[in-house]
């Protein structure tokens, strides 16, 4: 068991993602020993100077053997299983060496649309409309299961929509910022007033390292969210307005957006097309006091000082699409 208050080892399968990144910066930050495990190919959140890198795919179990060597920790986060296929050979490959699993799951995962709000940790789980959501359910009860029959020391951990300066939290991510600079008309699924949480990763950070080690989380799932929700216009209106730009919204139902690109269901009709409002009482069981400070506008400008000093990546297919369904709409 792990000591309260002791620093840590802790091991981050992933570290460069938008969440994981935040994530291994506030652990070493609280004075853990970090080290991080990928493939080491993601340029735009580089690890930290004095975080440990193990270069390895993580789905080469040989690769990460080689990796690991003889280390042991005291904590491993899994942020790169999606599958449960994934999670059993995570485990397999830290057996004996960690003391404590934790899952990266999604609030994508909770009952879609949701019957009632605020969802809590208790929201059963069910999402027909999204194949990673279904997924991540599997993993979830895999772990479930390993932990009622073995006492796996495990925790599941269910960010909702987190973004950061490099991942704006629009429909459409980064080709809706591009459309606003440009002032073309942007798209806005439904009539635009459906309640979307979006957290900034730094604040997730904070609420996620308590539970690291923590054997009052064995064995217990926890979301890790802001305690209030934006309706999807004002989301887009606020990047607007940090941009100095106007906001030409152009409101599409989703199942229209659909129609064409089925390749959105899953990430707007099981998930962000359906209002969602969380309550975040248990995550201050584990860190007292924790709550998401960082307001949207905060993000937003550091989104947009981020987007002048770099040039993102667009959807071009996704831009095109968005002007045909503006011109059929207008």
């Amino acid at each position: 068991m792990v000591d309260p208050g002791a620093a840590l080892s802790i091991l981050f399968y992933g570290g460069s993602g938008v969440i994981s990144a935040a994530c291994v910066r506030e652990a070493a930050a609280a004075g853990h020993r970090v080290s991080v495990l990928n493939r080491g190919q993601t340029r735009s959140r580089m690890v930290p100077e004095g975080i440990e890198l193990l270069q390895a795919d993580v789905r080469d179990s040989g690769a990460v053997a080689h990796a690991l060597g003889e280390r042991r920790f005291d904590v491993v986060a899994d942020f790169l299983a999606f599958h449960p296929d994934n999670v059993a050979q995570s485990l397999e490959q830290v057996r004996g060496r960690v003391g404590h699993y934790v899952f990266i799951s999604s609030a994508s995962a909770y009952q879609t649309p949701p019957a009632r709000l605020p969802v809590t940790e208790s929201t059963p789980l069910r999402n027909p409309m999204w194949e990673y959501s279904r997924n991540k359910i599997a993993c979830e009860d895999l772990l479930v299961r390993r932990y009622r029959d073995e006492g796996l020391p495990m925790t599941i951990v269910r960010p909702s929509h987190t973004y950061d300066e490099t991942s704006p939290p629009l429909f459409g991510g980064w080709t809706t910022v591009e459309r606003l600079l440009r002032g073309a008309p942007v798209v806005v699924p439904g009539d635009g007033t459906s309640l979307w949480t979006v957290t900034q990763a730094r604040d997730v950070a904070r609420g996620f390292v308590p539970l690291l080690g923590n054997p009052a989380a064995y064995g217990e799932a926890v979301h890790l969210t802001r305690d209030d929700a934006l309706p999807l216009n004002a989301i887009v209106t606020t990047l607007a307005d940090v941009a100095g730009v106007g906001a030409d919204l152009v409101h599409v139902a989703s199942d229209t957006l659909c129609a064409a690109r089925p390749d959105l269901t899953g990430p707007l009709l099981g998930d962000m097309a359906n209002s969602m409002l969380f309550d975040n009482t248990k995550a201050r069981s584990f860190a007292p006091g924790w709550h998401a400070r960082t307001t949207l506008a905060q993000g937003a400008r550091e989104i947009i000082r981020w987007r002048r000093e770099h040039t993102p990546e667009v959807d071009h297919d996704l831009d095109a699409y968005f002007d045909q369904l503006v011109a059929r709409v207008r």
